[in-house]
């Protein structure tokens, strides 16, 4: 086994786990939805309803295997085939896997994830989600 046969293993690993967080978050979301999970946010809100909830907890898996995936194309992209077609490709998956995640994030929590979050009260800060 040479060298770049073990990294495109390894972004093969890499793509299989995102796909299988996005998948397992998605079975795992409906019966925590339906139980009345309700993600960390700010107290005083009124509780999400078993949609939003569901909602808010696949986009939360989405994200997460989208990370793993674009962590997979840096992997195989950098390591093995450092071409500038390549790079090229990698970076132009990178922007729209990136769109995507600023979309999620926007749509989950209702703001940019450059924004800070909005006050509860007037004096008390929210807590960040994890």
């Amino acid at each position: 086994m040479d060298f770049q046969h073990i990294i495109e293993q390894v972004g093969r690993y890499m793509d299989a786990a995102g796909v299988a967080v996005m998948v397992i978050g998605a079975l795992v979301s409906v019966p925590l939805a339906l139980r009345g999970y309700q993600p960390k946010r700010a107290s005083g809100l009124a509780p999400f309803s078993p949609y939003r909830s569901y909602r808010q907890l696949l986009g939360r898996s989405i994200l997460l295997g989208l990370e793993l995936l674009v962590a997979a194309d840096i992997i195989r992209t950098v390591a093995v085939t450092p071409t500038f077609e390549s790079v090229g490709v990698l970076a132009i998956i990178v922007l729209i896997r990136t769109f995507l995640s600023f979309s999620l994030e926007l749509e989950i929590t209702g703001r940019w994830p450059w924004q800070k979050e909005k006050q509860a009260d007037a004096g008390e800060p929210l807590r960040s989600n994890p």
